[in-house]
């Protein structure tokens, strides 16, 4: 039975995991992302789906993250019906990450319908709104770790969930199709893969001899030493106390499940051991307040479970569920910290914590997580002396850190060592969520140590479909429609140079040296508008 997959998401960039498996008698889902990043990317958000979500018989979700799980409310809203397997701590925080995702579209669409009508432009709906979400987790059923599980739903196959080492519940995928004659055609979906050297949890793991592999390339192209928990601890104590100042705020964005968790265990840690001042710390996001309620649910399948529990009780956080709440940090005296969603800064809390705080150098903004290209923290990361958020200019006189000790991502040499321990891969390994740096980076890398042919590796564009055979290369079918063009989709976009034109007309305006100049500046300009000006 001849069994094919198409990459629907999250093709030669790092968000929107998402590929359909189909057989003669299953059609099923091994995730269902959202985009993140650039406009262009989010855009696809709205898109119709490539297939019909009524012929969907099943969903086999890897884990929690909304760029694996964002866009699984709006497929039960356009006529999805079957069950999402997923881990227990994986239902958890699903149940509470799936509605906060439907909030927020509901505020940000409401924002950018605000701003529409007052430009006379047409009004636009949520992809989906929180109770689509809350219906969708209806769907959701738990199923155990390291067991093979048969579905009612999909005949012919089984699955077999595998500790994945990235955050709570998530897992790698291994898949088994049945044949008519000879042994089945084995298919291991890595999901995000965790490094080596992650405080909570355990290395990842997986079978061995496998047909065909889709491996994540987040981190293909680096190669990250591994740090201590100990060392961890000693650079972020360095980052904070260069970050006190009088009237100053060291704001962090993070994401709301996992290194929200992490990053207030260890302020709290530290603030009373006396290694660095003690201050309030604002956790401003709701998402991220609930998601510690499932976090302590399922303490137990922590290391450090009990040391997590008392830090994330502590007086010392201030948790902040309301708008009125969030608003009311800015009147805050004396240094503090804010950790807020998101942790790319392209949506959530800290954006507006960031207008208040980016032109001044009092401010330190410390990036924890993986930066997508477009994003308003990848512009940070990168340097831009002014960026724009909600419209507005800001001049960037904040000090902007990093820390990368956080991640929940292998590397390029652990993603390597991962792939090999699965051999042999008789099959394709198929390079996803990933930018294309990393993922060629990543293939040279896997075919110098021989782990697999050079040929062997795939790196699918968006909505490419292939057919998966026993022990042979895949084939690539016939392409259908792409959604928009694989090759723009992650990069920086003409949202991201707008910005950066309007920022350059503002500041040749400002730097004007007198009115005739600024007069004779913004005539020019007005007659390149007019000289192209499209009715």
């Amino acid at each position: 039975m001849p069994v094919t997959v198409r990459a629907c998401g999250a093709a030669q960039t790092v968000t929107g995991l998402s590929l359909l498996f189909e057989t003669g008698r299953a059609r099923f889902l091994v995730d269902c992302g959202m985009f993140q990043g650039p406009k262009t990317l989010k855009a696809l958000n709205w898109e119709p789906f490539p297939y019909d979500p009524r012929e969907i018989d099943a969903v086999l979700l890897t884990h929690a993250h909304i760029d694996h799980s964002g866009l699984l409310p709006k497929l039960v809203k356009q006529g999805f019906r079957g069950l999402i397997h997923a881990t227990a701590p994986t239902v958890d925080l699903c149940s509470v990450m799936l509605p906060d995702s439907g909030h927020v579209q509901e505020m940000e669409v409401e924002n950018l319908n605000r701003r529409s009508r007052r430009r006379g432009h047409g009004m636009v709906e949520p992809i989906y709104t929180a109770a689509d979400a809350a219906n969708a987790v209806r769907s959701f059923r738990a199923v155990p770790m390291d067991r093979w599980l048969d579905f009612a739903e999909l005949p012919g196959v089984r699955a077999r969930w595998w500790n994945a080492g990235h955050m709570l519940g998530s897992a790698s995928i291994e898949l088994e199709f049945a044949e008519r004659d000879g042994p089945p055609v084995r298919v291991l979906v890595s999901g995000d893969l965790g490094p080596d050297c992650a405080v909570f949890y355990r290395d990842p793991e997986g079978p061995q001899g496998v047909d065909h592999v889709f491996l994540e390339s987040t981190y293909g192209d680096e190669d990250k030493p591994c740090v201590s928990h100990a060392e961890r601890r000693d650079r972020l104590e360095r980052i904070v106390k260069d970050a006190v100042r009088p009237d100053g705020a060291l704001l962090i964005p993070a994401f709301a499940v996992e290194r929200t968790q992490e990053i207030c265990w260890d302020l709290v840690t530290l603030m009373q051991a006396g290694r660095i001042p003690q201050a309030p710390v604002f956790v401003d996001s709701p998402l991220a307040i609930r998601a510690t309620e499932a976090f302590l649910d399922n303490i137990g399948a922590l290391e450090e479970g009990d040391s997590v529990r008392r830090a994330l009780r502590s007086p010392l956080l201030h948790p902040t569920e309301t708008g009125a709440q969030s608003r009311a940090i800015a009147a805050v005296e004396g240094f503090h910290i804010i950790v807020a969603g998101s942790g790319m800064c392209d949506a959530g809390r800290i954006r507006h914590h960031l207008k208040q705080w980016l032109w001044s150098p009092e401010a330190t903004v410390l990036l924890t997580g993986y930066q997508a290209e477009g994003t308003l923290g990848r512009l940070l990361l990168d340097g831009r002396k002014e960026v724009r958020i909600q419209g507005e200019s800001i001049r960037v006189a904040a000090t902007i850190r990093q820390i990368r000790d956080y991640s929940g991502h292998a590397d390029a040499p652990e993603l390597a060592n991962w792939l090999k321990a699965r051999g042999p891969v008789t099959g394709g390994v198929f390079l996803v969520h990933g930018e294309p740096p990393a993922m060629e980076a990543l293939a040279t890398r896997v075919a110098a140590d021989r782990t697999v042919r050079t040929g062997q590796v795939l790196m699918p564009t968006l909505d490419e479909r292939f057919l998966l055979p026993k022990g042979g290369a895949p084939v690539r079918q016939e392409a259908p429609r792409r959604r928009t063009d694989p090759a723009a989709a992650g990069r920086l976009d003409w949202h991201n140079e707008r910005a950066a034109l309007l920022l350059a007309v503002e500041d040749a305006i400002d730097r004007a040296p007198d009115a005739t100049a600024r007069e004779m500046l913004m005539g020019a300009l007005r007659a390149a508008l007019d000289k192209h000006r499209w009715r």
